[in-house]
Order: C-alpha cells, then sequence, then structure tokens
C-alpha cells in the first residue's frame, strides 16, 4: 500500500514537472488573425539569429495597440542551457534614453525642470562653462560637451555610480557652444539624469519606477547591477578577436544608467512605444512634444528628438525609430505613428542590433501601399466593365 502510494507520489512529481516544462515551451503570445504574418516575422528572425550566431533573444509586435505576437528565441544562457523567454531581461544600451527623455519631459510638464534654465542651477556641483548649457541641450544632444574616450564609454571599473560617471568631464571645457551640432554622447543623458536626482532627492532607479515602470507596468525594465541577483537577467555574450561569440567580460552599467545602463525586453519595449500613441498617462500636448523636431543654428532641423531618430520608408512612411548597443546585448525600437505599429527586438550580443530585420517584419503588417501600375489596372478593369 505504501509502495503504491510512494509510486502516485513520484508519478505527480513528474507531471507536474512536465505540465511546467510544456508551459515554458509555449511561452508565446500570437494573434490567429495574423498568423502568416507571425510565421513570416519568426522565420526572418530566426534567420538573423542562426546566421550572426546570436545566442538568445526577445521580439514583439503590436498594432493598434495590441500585441499581435511576443516570444524569446534561443538561449539566455548557453552555460545552464536555459531558453530565453518572453519575460528574460536584456541590456538594451542606448534604448536607455528613451525612457529618461520621457522622465524628463513629465518632469518639464509638472514644472519640476524648465527646459531653459542652466544645469548648474539644479546640479550645483557641475562647474559652470563659458557658454550657458542649458537642460533642453542634454536632452537634444546638443550640449556640445565632449565625446567619451573609448575607455570612458566602456568603463571597465566596479562599484560605479552615476556621480562618479559625471566626474569623470564635469571640470573639462566645452568642446562647441551648445545648440550647434547635435551629436549623441552618453555625458548628456548620464548628466540630465544626475540633475533628476537632485532635483527629486531620489536616485534614478526610483525615478524610473515612479515615473515609467510602475505606471506603465513594464515589468522587465530596470537598470542593471551586476552586484545583485535579478530574475530573468538574460548572460551577456560578445565577440573576441576572431568574432567568436564568447562571455561578455564584466561590466558595471551603474555610471551610465540613464543613457545606456537598462535592463528590458522586447514586450516591455513594445508596451512603451503603445504608452507614447494610446495612453492617458501622456497628455496630448506632451506626446506632441516627445517627437516635435529640434531646430539647430541657423534653423536647421536635428534628426533627433527626445531620443529618437526620425525616419521615413520607401513609401514614404514616417517611422520613429532607436537603437542600441553596449557589451553583451542590444535592441531595436521602431514606431509607425499613423500604421499605429510598434516592432521591437533585443538580444544578448551587441553590435548587430541595427541589423535586426525591423523594417522588412514590418512589411507583413503594414497595408499594401496603392502605386500608379495598380491605379492603372484598375481603371483599365473598369473600363473593360
Amino acid at each position: 500500500m505504501v509502495g503504491r502510494i510512494f509510486k502516485l507520489f513520484i508519478l505527480l512529481v513528474v507531471l507536474v514537472n512536465l505540465s511546467g516544462c510544456k508551459k515554458q515551451k509555449n511561452d508565446i503570445i500570437y494573434d490567429r488573425k495574423y498568423i502568416d504574418e507571425i510565421k513570416a516575422a519568426r522565420k526572418d528572425v530566426a534567420f538573423f539569429l542562426t546566421q550572426n550566431f546570436v545566442p538568445g533573444a526577445t521580439v514583439a509586435i503590436a498594432k493598434e495597440g495590441k500585441i499581435l505576437y511576443s516570444e524569446g528565441l534561443g538561449l539566455a544562457s548557453k552555460d545552464l542551457e536555459s531558453p530565453a523567454t518572453r519575460s528574460t531581461k536584456f541590456r538594451i544600451g542606448e534604448i536607455s534614453e528613451l525612457f529618461t527623455a520621457f522622465i524628463y519631459q513629465k518632469m518639464v510638464e509638472e514644472g519640476t525642470l524648465h527646459p531653459d534654465s542652466a544645469v548648474w542651477h539644479y546640479f550645483p556641483d557641475f562647474p559652470e562653462k563659458r557658454f550657458n548649457l542649458s537642460l533642453k541641450h542634454l536632452v537634444n544632444q546638443t550640449s556640445g560637451i565632449r565625446n567619451p574616450r573609448e575607455t570612458e564609454r566602456d568603463w571597465r571599473a566596479l562599484n560605479t555610480s552615476l556621480i562618479k560617471g559625471i566626474d569623470i568631464f564635469k571640470d573639462d571645457s566645452l568642446a562647441v557652444p551648445p545648440g550647434i551640432y547635435q551629436v549623441p554622447n552618453l555625458f548628456n543623458y548620464n548628466l540630465l539624469g544626475a540633475v533628476m536626482e537632485k532635483v527629486s532627492g531620489k536616485h534614478f532607479p526610483k525615478i524610473l519606477e515612479e515615473y515609467v515602470t510602475d505606471t506603465l507596468k513594464l515589468e522587465n525594465t530596470l537598470p542593471d547591477n551586476p552586484l545583485i541577483p535579478i530574475i530573468g537577467r538574460s548572460d551577456f555574450f560578445d565577440h573576441n578577436y576572431i568574432s567568436q561569440v564568447i562571455n561578455a567580460t564584466t561590466r558595471d552599467m551603474r555610471f551610465k544608467t540613464p543613457s545606456e545602463g537598462l535592463l528590458s525586453n522586447a514586450e516591455d519595449l513594445v508596451k512603451f512605444g503603445n504608452a507614447l500613441l494610446y495612453s492617458d498617462y501622456l497628455s496630448e500636448e506632451l506626446k506632441k512634444r516627445l517627437f516635435e523636431p529640434v531646430m539647430l543654428q541657423n534653423n536647421m532641423p536635428a534628426q533627433m528628438t527626445n531620443g529618437w531618430m526620425t525616419l521615413a520608408d520607401r513609401e514614404g512612411r514616417k517611422i520613429f525609430g532607436k537603437a542600441g548597443n553596449v557589451t553583451g546585448g542590444g535592441a531595436i525600437l521602431i514606431i509607425y505613428p499613423e500604421e499605429k505599429l510598434v516592432i521591437a527586438c533585443a538580444a544578448n550580443l551587441g553590435i548587430l542590433s541595427e541589423d535586426f530585420p525591423v523594417f522588412k517584419i514590418a512589411e507583413y503588417f503594414l497595408p499594401a501601399v496603392e502605386t500608379n501600375e495598380t491605379k492603372t489596372s484598375e481603371d483599365k478593369e473598369g473600363d473593360k466593365e
């Protein structure tokens, strides 16, 4: 009798484990109405990962505010053979700027920050410069702050902090007067993050929670920190000198959390993109201001606004996009605002984020564009009738 009970117990444990495996395997969201488009997109992503030896990634697609597809592909850890899932967290590089710019615009809307105020007005520890350096110059990447050296961009120190990152350049003169050129530079957003900390009296991770992740329910977006365990964090990979994929060396990203130091995944990035289009948390004025063109000296339009690149595809459709690359990870996020289409990918190997096939994937979900040839053909058919 005892033996039979023991066998039944063992059988129950096995069944529970198997059901858990099955659930893990089916960790995917997909809309059956778009099954053909999703299959094509999945095939493109899988081919890209295989071709470039990317260990693992997540991909997500949303249209008109609804997630049509979300999945983790490949491995989060090669050593443990742990699969990447929808909730696996990856380094997203410069896409971190989009969250910082979003917080900045919310603080401006609240009256906590003013775009034309000087940096040292809010952050006295930052020395005054020859030219007035305002907050709008930081968010617009037009500050004139010198570019980081390679050793500063990829700082390998441990136990770093945002303030230690500011100390790297705070005593240097501006390379050019603010407002003349737009030059992407991680120092701009790091300094903007330090201003936010000073004004709010809170550390940047807490500010991120209050303004973005808690409010928008982004459960897998947070600062990377090598000194604490983070559930669902992917391992990080890099290339060696002969382009083989190896484990990346340790990096402490906390000195550049506002610019390049966040973890996230494709599904959270798509939710963030949807929020910019639909969420009531943003006023209509703020939604407009996030993508308002930036004008440089002599009324020259800049390429970026609040971290976003403004693009157009070959059919003339407007696109807002951002790609990010750091050691051990990369991501890309694109929004077709008029078509209400949002696509994101994130992976645990850097360098390649700009090559993700997001624009090819977008074609599967965009309406066909009527060409002159199509119109002529339709006109002829009408004449026959």
